[in-house]
């Protein structure tokens, strides 16, 4: 008999249970952790809840219109805020008003978003052109509620950042590009719809080109750092200067990027 066997054994043991004891202790910590996980994903379903209803279908105090069109209020039901958003602003992602997203720019205050959504009467045969992708938010709003969304950001991180976080999402209709939307896309021309996320002081002539007759554009117009107007463009069948244009309410948006002078 080999006097060291029992020895051996009780190692052997001693070690099985060690690792047991550690498998069950992580184990245990991964319940926690998603015990946590999920009741901040409730948390977080239930801020956008009661965003999409006192903030957007009816704002409270504010005298603004509430956005009645039911499948953009279900876009915004669905889409998660919190994840086009810094990791530490996270628990303002349901805030009401714009968050900074770096390099200057922000993601718009919810209302906005919608209201803008809503005035592009998107439908599901659409072709939209969004100029400022920012954190791909707006863009990702838009997608369930039209065949395609082509979105253009000249800063070329928070382009690659909202591809990157688009695609990881499961957002299978948008395209992204890093270029200049003032000149907006003329290889993906004509669109159904035009949104523009930045103030411009003009409307940009190509972007009234590549619009559909019929076609409806929202572009906030203006300078910086002042008020600007949010304008609804809707383009006339006799060519770019056959245009209804209506001013719909003061904005403000940082500047659009841009532009004959960036070339």
């Amino acid at each position: 008999m080999n006097p060291r066997w029992p020895q051996t054994c009780f190692c052997r043991e001693s070690k099985c249970k060690n690792r047991f004891r550690a498998l069950v202790y992580f184990c245990s910590c991964l319940l926690v952790a998603g015990f946590i996980f999920a009741q901040d994903d409730e948390s977080l379903r239930n801020r956008r809840e009661d965003m999409v209803q006192t903030q957007i279908a009816a704002p409270r105090g504010s005298g603004a219109e509430g956005v009645r069109d039911s499948s953009v209020l279900d876009s915004m039901h669905k889409t998660p805020r919190d994840r086009f958003v810094p990791a530490e602003l996270v628990p303002h992602a349901y805030d009401d008003r714009p968050l900074p997203i770096g390099y200057g720019q922000t993601i718009s205050q919810p209302y906005i978003v919608a209201k803008m959504t809503e005035l592009l009467e998107p439908k599901k045969e659409h072709q939209v052109l969004e100029i400022g992708s920012g954190s791909g938010y707006q863009a990702a709003v838009l997608s369930p509620l039209v065949a395609q969304v082509y979105t253009i950001e000249i800063i070329e991180p928070l382009g690659t950042a909202a591809r990157q976080r688009l695609a990881a999402l499961g957002y299978k209709n948008v395209e992204v590009r890093v270029g200049d939307g003032y000149f907006g896309w003329p290889e993906r021309a004509p669109f159904d719809g035009i949104i523009v996320t930045a103030a411009a002081n003009h409307i940009p002539p190509a972007l009234i080109e590549q619009l559909k007759p019929g076609g409806r554009m929202v572009i906030p117009v203006g300078n910086p750092f002042q008020t600007q107007m949010l304008m609804l463009i809707t383009k006339g069948s006799k060519g770019p200067r056959d245009l209804q244009i209506r001013n719909l309410m003061p904005v403000a948006f940082v500047p659009l990027v841009g532009g004959p002078r960036s070339n």
